[in-house]
């Protein structure tokens, strides 16, 4: 079994402000990272409690990092934040997607909700569907033919992947009671939770059809009042209004996903 992970850092127990992820001293920051690696430990361990040989690559998707790479599970591989872009490392040889530390998308009032970037994104479009990070790598991931099979996060996060894939399997380690409040498991019940749910998962993977529709893909991106789009269209995006872009292609690795 061949296992691809995205994470994030927004998505652990026990994190629901910004400046635990966002706006947070390099000091503070690693008591947060060392929330999400457990969590994502304690995924792998779930897979490999279903299959002690599976390989595991894990993609840190956190944007200034949000694994800590020395206490990082030693039977997994890590791509380490850095210079990468789409797919991540994923393809077709993989036999699942996972998320661990999932966000909802920008608008849904999940814990720390945002689409890519909390300061300058509205939304982002493909095909007229909104889609958060999660749908728009777990669409990336079935034109590939690989099934997005497990997300752990908030619960608006389980609940925006449980509506693209129905038969996913989630762990909601918070609940969310605003953008920057929630009530959350321990990290230590948080991680049997993910541990049990990522096992499960594994025992599904045929059971769950990926989350695809067909292209060309179309993006349309929304950005915040006062947000320039100059960037995007310095690099080819076409304008639509003073706020939107889009982009039409045949490769959704040539979207921003």
């Amino acid at each position: 079994m061949k296992i691809h992970m995205i994470t994030d850092l927004e998505g652990p127990a026990l994190v629901s402000r910004f400046n635990q992820s966002r706006d947070v001293t390099p000091e503070d920051k690693v008591r947060w990272m060392r929330l999400l690696t457990g969590e994502v430990n304690a995924c792998i361990d779930g897979i490999l409690d279903f299959d002690t040989d599976a390989e595991v690559i894990v993609w840190d998707g956190h944007g200034s990092g949000g694994i800590i790479e020395e206490e990082f599970h030693p039977d997994a591989k890590l791509i380490a934040r850095g210079p990468i872009s789409a797919p991540y490392g994923l393809d077709d040889s993989f036999d699942a997607l996972m998320f661990v530390g999932q966000h909802a998308r920008a608008g849904t009032g999940g814990v720390l909700c945002h689409t890519y970037s909390s300061k300058s994104i509205e939304y982002y479009r493909i095909n007229d569907v909104e889609l958060g990070e999660f749908g728009c790598r777990a669409l990336m991931a079935g034109t590939m033919g690989v099934p997005t099979v497990f997300c752990a996060g908030d619960d608006v996060a389980v609940e925006e992947a449980q509506e693209l894939v129905p038969n996913i399997v989630g762990a909601a380690v918070k609940q969310a009671l605003g953008v920057e409040l929630a009530i959350h498991l321990s990290h230590e019940a948080a991680c049997e939770l993910i541990r049990e749910r990522a096992s499960e998962a594994c025992a599904k993977i045929d059971e769950i059809e990926p989350y695809f529709f067909e292209g060309p893909y179309t993006q349309e991106i929304r950005y915040l009042e006062g947000v320039s789009i100059q960037s995007s269209l310095n690099q080819g995006w076409e304008y639509a209004d003073p706020r939107t872009v889009r982009k039409t292609a045949e490769d959704i690795c040539e979207l921003r996903v």
